[in-house]
């Protein structure tokens, strides 16, 4: 696991370049069946998991969610809801090797090599071509008008940097980019940690070591808005279902979805253990402000042994001043 803040002067790490499946043709879907993969791989994968002393299902643990699997489809494999084996080789063994490090240039701005990245070498164990699961062409819906005005105000606002409100809130370090809610995977840092008692979970993530406390007790929403939302836990079966609404107005810090979902997000997240070293993890964003209609994405995490260290970002966070001198350098050359 890694702990550090990758900011570059004049550019904040915020494109996620996820393995490209470009080069994969597009060859005959697989069979329906595909996403028992999961189990093909590992015995203890087809053992039953534990449950702890309520009989609910033990979800505790540290928790693995890095993959190369992109959250949308790529064009490429519009047609191709899961990958073959043959694909999942190929993109496997492209992610080895865009590993290899290579010496810095004049134009870098960003992270140059993959040193300080950590995106997972592994196709997702459902074997499909995105995280994105419905709409069924695996892709974010599309924008409404009020979604495309806030995402041009967005950029417009990074653009100008006339202070640290203008920058989105991973940057300021008040939120992980990947830390949500909801959780997507990102370059690094991609491990959660959840703790539960019989009234309460606690969803502890690496990035920004965020912690969501999350009651099971049937009490109300309450009305106070906040940065991860306010959430609220249920069983239903051997799934937690947790229920997120009373965002505020900044929306969530992840990374990958543009705009970020507003104080109108309702976020609805559902964790399940199909196996020891599973954890199913699916979420749906219902945004109708910023999207013209509800998305829903499955990210498999795999069991962990390691720990989660504390991730001090401000005090990683160099670059905040340099970003912002860089904005009032090029004022004044413009």
């Amino acid at each position: 696991m890694l702990f550090r803040c990758l900011w570059a002067v004049g550019s904040p790490v915020t494109a996620i370049a996820f393995v490209s499946l470009a080069s994969i043709g597009a060859q005959s879907q697989a069979p329906s069946n595909a996403p028992s993969a999961m189990t093909a791989s590992n015995p203890t994968r087809t053992a039953k998991p534990p449950r702890g002393q309520n009989g609910r299902p033990d979800l505790e643990g540290v928790w693995n969610f890095s993959t190369i699997t992109p959250l949308q489809r790529p064009q490429e494999l519009a047609e191709k809801e899961f990958l073959t084996d043959e694909d999942a080789a190929a993109l496997e063994q492209r992610a080895a090797e865009n590993r290899v490090e290579r010496a810095p240039t004049p134009a870098d701005l960003g992270g140059h090599n993959q040193f300080w990245n950590d995106r997972g070498t592994k196709v997702a164990a459902t074997m499909r071509t995105s995280l994105i699961v419905d709409p069924p062409d695996g892709k974010l819906p599309a924008l409404t008008p009020e979604g495309q005005k806030r995402a041009a105000a967005v950029a417009e606002a990074e653009r100008r940097s006339a202070g640290p409100e203008d920058f989105l809130v991973y940057v300021r370090c008040i939120l992980g980019f990947n830390a949500g809610p909801p959780i997507i995977p990102g370059p690094y840092n991609n491990f959660v940690e959840i703790i539960q008692t019989a009234d309460h979970v606690v969803i502890h993530n690496e990035m920004v070591h965020d912690a969501r406390i999350v009651p099971l007790d049937g009490r109300p929403h309450g009305k106070i808005r906040q940065w991860m939302g306010d959430s609220r836990g249920r069983w239903e079966g051997d799934t937690l279902v947790i229920d997120t609404i009373n965002f505020n107005q900044q929306g969530t810090g992840t990374i990958l979805v543009r705009p970020p979902t507003d104080e109108n997000l309702r976020l609805v997240e559902r964790f399940s253990r199909p196996d020891v070293d599973t954890l199913l993890y699916e979420f749906t964003i219902d945004d109708s402000t910023i999207w013209t209609r509800p998305w829903t994405a499955v990210v498999p995490m795999t069991r962990s042994d390691a720990h989660i260290y504390e991730y001090a970002c401000h005090e990683g966070n160099y670059a905040m001043a340099n970003m912002l001198s860089a904005a009032r350098a090029r004022e004044k050359k413009e």
